[in-house]
């Protein structure tokens, strides 16, 4: 599966940003997803993840009630509504797939794209 994740970019602290994650797998639909990130000199952290069918997700407790995770299986894409930013929600983020709803075990990894939060 390769994944290339979008959508990053600066934004002022209070503001939007979605994030998109395409995946190459045809069985996208069968696959969980997962979006993850990590800051400047800090672990990467999970932030939420969604099932092959959308209707089970999980969050990280710093994104619950500003981040929302959804999926289009007829685009292959998975999505990352942030709202209300702020400036320690700045890294990269990454997107990954795997077999199951999870915080850990991800097989797979895309380049990740950089949010930036001025405050």
């Amino acid at each position: 599966v390769q994944l290339q994740a979008s959508g990053g970019g600066l934004v002022q602290a209070g503001s939007s940003l979605r994030l998109s994650c395409v995946a190459s797998r045809r069985t996208f639909s069968t696959i969980a997803m997962g979006w993850f990130r990590q800051a400047p000199g800090k672990e990467r952290e999970f932030v939420a993840a969604i099932g092959w069918s959308g209707g089970s997700t999980i969050y990280a407790d710093s994104a619950k009630d500003r981040f929302t995770i959804s999926r289009d299986n007829a685009k292959n894409t998975v999505y990352l509504q942030m709202n209300n930013l702020k400036p320690e929600d700045a890294a990269v983020y990454y997107c990954a797939a795997g077999t199951r709803v999870a915080m850990t075990g991800y097989d797979y990894w895309g380049p990740g794209t950089l949010v930036t939060v001025s405050s």
